[in-house]
């Protein structure tokens, strides 16, 4: 439900508030929710993500933000847990861990993430398929539906599968760089079955901030298993996106981020523990 707010507002800004109405033709409602959601950092056109996927990458896996403060930035999207502890869906406002026994569990708020993406959900895009997809085949079937590849999407895949591979972290208790833990992760398939696929596609000239293209993580339609996807024959599905042109990063402030060395190029590192190895 909608909630009518009165306030009153400077004259100058009372005179760029008719200027911008006049020029971008959005109503006054729409400037004022545009405006707020970016003061209070809520909107559904904003990508918030916490750390970066370089960190990550570098074995940074001890984050500061919480499940709760997560949440305060979206209600979809993905991610892991402290010490590489599985992997993360967000899913309707819902967190969820995919452990390493392939299982999914809700959350308590206060468990932290090193590294995670969320949005406030709010759909552009909607397709249909019916088509056998592998993964390969899913992606370029995507990226014709991506109205610009220098833009960041939200996907929100649901429907049958007649087959999904995941792999699924488990958590490090000695210091290991992430194509190490990755090789390490154990490898599940599932034979029909309904579910969810989330994730993003983020441009390529943010792959050391983000993981660049396609990232997808699965959760099952009873909430019960899912993990990274690697590998899937899709059956009769539906195909969303959301387009978030608005970017916020907040960083950890931790001794472990703050030391990293970031400026070395571990793209290959990257690709190598994103992909079934």
């Amino acid at each position: 439900m909608n909630h009518i707010l009165h306030c009153a507002i400077a004259p100058h800004l009372k005179t760029a508030l008719d200027l911008h109405q006049r020029t971008s033709g959005l109503s006054l409602s729409e400037i004022l929710e545009q405006a707020l959601s970016q003061y209070l950092e809520v909107g559904e056109e904003t990508l918030f993500q916490t750390s970066t996927i370089n960190a990550l990458v570098e074995g940074v896996y001890r984050g500061d933000l919480t499940v709760a403060e997560l949440k305060e930035h979206g209600d979809f999207g993905l991610g892991t847990f402290n010490d590489l502890d599985g992997e993360m869906v967000v899913l309707d406002g819902q967190v969820y861990q995919l452990r390493s026994d392939g299982t999914a569990h809700v959350v308590e708020d206060g468990i932290k993430t090193p590294f995670a993406t969320v949005t406030v959900w709010n759909q552009d895009i909607f397709a249909k398929s019916q088509d056998p997809l592998t993964y390969d085949q899913l992606q370029n079937h995507l990226s014709r539906l991506l109205p610009s590849e220098n833009m960041f999407y939200a996907i929100r895949i649901e429907g049958t599968f007649k087959q999904i591979k995941t792999r699924t972290v488990s958590r490090q208790t000695e210091p290991t760089r992430l194509i190490d833990a990755a090789a390490q992760a154990t490898i599940y398939t599932f034979n029909n079955i309904g579910g969810t696929l989330v994730g993003f596609w983020v441009p390529l000239y943010m792959q050391t901030v983000n993981v660049p293209g396609f990232h997808l993580h699965f959760l099952s339609k009873d909430l019960s298993v899912g993990g990274h996807l690697l590998d899937c024959l899709t059956d009769d599905i539906t195909i969303a996106l959301d387009e978030t042109p608005f970017t916020q990063i907040a960083l950890p402030d931790t001794s472990a981020f703050r030391s990293v060395d970031l400026t070395k190029d571990t793209r290959h590192e990257l690709e190598a523990a994103e992909q079934d190895r």
